[in-house]
């Protein structure tokens, strides 16, 4: 006898809810409240409203969906392997959390197909979805035509109490309403509990009332638990706003059908055991073994495979037709959306001479961005509200601004910790478009994570961080990093790139927008003050990391290493060694990860093991030198905090001067 519509969404529903339950009790780890909770929320935005291709997870025009509250996994793998994807089978769904499994314990791209983005430290994903929002109003603006839309799809983001008190969010919700990403939809899991309890111990606030400060639509259903009808009315309600992004607050019961644990703590990241669960299948009436689903339930969820299908057909006749009435337009969102650049698109970079104007290379960054901007269309971005600091401003745009969604100069605020995530949304967009997000390089600090999750998400964003030591001056030691570039340089598939003049910043952007087009991020370290362009330097060797710039007659007695604006006091205090009888040689090593990156010959031919006495120059701490250097190697680094002065006076007091990289390698001489 077939089942009725209602006994369907029931089903369907309940199917969500026991392949989280099952796979966190087989795992014995995991968060089965969430998934628990918001299925029927989840349930109706899947199947009735968001438009996907479960068999074609990258279609361009796909509605987006991020989980920011990414403990709750299980909710997303039993979505889409109900929904059809491949990239989640029953089999992954048992190996939930295991070593090797498409299914590990938060959401991750670059693991599983149909996985927007990487989420699981809150507030992370909300800032996310911000940026994919961002990029498709951007899209919109500059390529649909009144009779051909071919950018056309919604951001949906599911939040919990966590997310929303985690201050990145309310950044990136502040910056949603001023921009008005009438496209952007959050459902916010209420269920009052997190994993110290009830959320009465530490967030009371009426967040609806927040999100309405911020410019924001608000709507509020009562009864998430049950009430699909008004799940689904919020929904349509929130499509028909256009002019602000939505929050829909969905009142839920954390770990719904639990008879002992649900609305406590203990559901909330813990499996339920077994003799609970018997007693939630026995509420729910679930009479289906553990990770058996029912026929009909199954059925129901892929009809999202041929709606799907049919979306995907619809769209591409769209575009096809866009193509024969804008030939143009259709060949630029071909080319940005295959991510290829265009031939030549390097050519624009400037070179320099010893004889060009000393600039900071901060100055040198502001004219390769503008460069490139007139060949890389993708090029997207700005900065933390030090745009005439940072150099960040691409001149021939202007600004993203709400009415204004198709300019490339976007202003974050003072908003360091979303500009990050942001960009992250934008970069895995995967439309091509190249984000970048500029501060000074102290205030990378603020942003870490985001930084860190670009390069564990393979997102192809730029860190543009200027005012890059000590040398930065009379804002003290609150504004010098010291520290900062080690650990930088400490996380995994970062490029960390700190060039000394005007070609090395050339060959910085060369190599950030290549990593880009690869889905990896760069971050480039530049000076306030002016740097001498030098002989030696070049583009070509930046993208090896580090490169001899000064060579010495025979085999050298002594290698002087420096980094960005030390390499100039390299330079000359190899001239004055050299007078004085000694053979140096001079290696700028702009950035760690690259010179690793090459084959161990190369290395060698720049850093013979046989020439032990060597000197490390970097106005930043030691940390990490030594594996250059060795232990009997100088150092002219700094290990303690900077000081307010004249950027020159405090390079000189702390001993970055020709005199002491001279002094040091006498020393190392013997």
């Amino acid at each position: 006898m077939p089942v009725t519509a209602q006994s369907l969404d029931q089903l369907a529903i309940n199917s969500i809810r026991f392949l989280a339950v099952d796979a966190i009790e087989k795992a014995k780890s995991g968060h089965p409240g969430l998934p628990m909770g918001a299925a029927p929320m989840a349930y109706v935005l899947w199947q009735k409203f968001m438009r996907y291709n479960p068999k074609n997870p990258q279609w361009f025009n796909r509605d987006r969906f991020v989980l920011s509250a990414g403990h709750g996994s299980m909710l997303q793998y039993a979505l889409l392997h109900l929904t059809g994807y491949d990239s989640v089978s029953i089999e992954d769904i048992k190996n939930f959390r295991q070593w090797g499994s498409s299914t590990p314990g938060h959401p991750e791209n670059f693991e599983t197909a149909g996985i927007e983005v990487t989420t699981g430290p809150l507030g992370q994903g909300m800032a996310n979805g911000v940026g994919l929002a961002l990029a498709e109003a951007h899209l919109a603006a500059k390529f649909n035509k009144p009779d051909a839309t071919i950018v056309d799809h919604y951001t949906y983001v599911i939040v919990g109490d966590g997310c929303n008190m985690e201050g990145i969010s309310g950044e990136a919700a502040s910056i949603a309403g001023h921009w008005g990403l009438g496209k952007l939809i959050v459902l916010y899991d209420d269920n009052h509990i997190s994993i110290d309890g009830s959320t009465d111990v530490a967030f009371t606030e009426d967040v609806s009332k927040r999100f309405e400060a911020y410019g924001w639509h608000t709507i509020h259903v009562e009864d998430g638990n049950t009430d699909l009808a008004a799940i689904g009315a919020a929904l349509e309600a929130a499509k028909k706003v256009t002019d602000k992004p939505t929050m829909i607050k969905v009142t839920t019961i954390i770990g719904y059908g639990s008879p002992n644990k649900s609305n406590t703590a203990g559901i909330h990241g813990a499996a339920l055991g077994e003799a609970e669960i018997k007693l939630t299948r026995e509420y729910l009436g679930w009479e289906y073994a553990p990770f058996e689903l029912p026929a009909d339930a199954v059925a129901h969820m892929r009809e999202a495979i041929d709606r799907g299908a049919k979306a995907e057909g619809e769209w591409e006749a769209t575009l096809a037709s866009y193509k024969s009435k804008y030939p143009t337009e259709a060949a630029e969102f071909e080319s940005l959306t295959s991510r290829k650049l265009p031939d030549g698109w390097d050519s624009v970079l400037p070179t320099y001479t010893p004889e060009d104007k000393a600039l900071a290379s901060r100055k040198h960054s502001e004219n390769c961005l503008n460069k490139l901007a007139t060949v890389l269309p993708g090029l997207i971005g700005g900065s933390a509200d030090l745009t005439h600091s940072n150099l960040t401003e691409i001149k021939e745009s202007g600004d993203f601004q709400k009415g204004a969604y198709e300019n490339r100069n976007v202003h974050f605020g003072v908003r360091e910790h979303a500009m990050g995530a942001i960009c992250n949304g934008i970069a895995l967009h995967n439309s091509g478009l190249i984000p970048y997000g500029a501060t000074f390089l102290i205030f990378s600090d603020y942003m870490r994570a985001p930084i860190r999750l670009s390069a564990l998400s393979k997102a192809g964003a730029i860190w543009v961080m200027t005012h890059d030591s000590v040398g930065q001056g009379e804002d003290g030691p609150t504004h010098q990093p010291i520290e900062t570039i080690a650990s930088l340089r400490a996380i995994p598939n970062l490029t960390v790139i700190r060039p000394a003049d005007g070609n090395e910043t050339s060959g910085a952007y060369k190599v950030a927008i290549e990593k880009a087009s690869q889905t990896n991020p760069t971050l480039l370290a530049l000076s306030r003050q002016n740097l001498p362009n030098l002989a030696g330097t070049s583009i070509s060797g930046v993208a090896k990391g580090a490169y001899t710039i000064v060579e010495s007659q025979g085999t050298p007695d002594i290698i002087l290493i420096g980094t960005g604006s030390e390499v100039s006091l390299c330079v000359t205090a190899a001239e004055k060694l050299t007078a004085e009888g000694k053979k140096v040689r001079v290696v700028s090593m702009p950035s760690w990860e690259l010179f690793d990156e090459q084959d161990a010959a190369y290395q060698e031919s720049v850093l013979p093991k046989s020439v032990t006495k060597r000197v490390a120059v970097e106005a930043a701490c030691s940390q990490g030198w030594h594996r250059f250097t060795g232990f009997d190697g100088g150092l002219v680094t700094i290990d303690r905090f900077g000081a307010s002065a004249p950027g020159g006076v405090v390079m000189e007091k702390f001993g970055f001067t020709v005199d002491n990289v001279v002094a040091t390698a006498k020393k190392v001489l013997g």
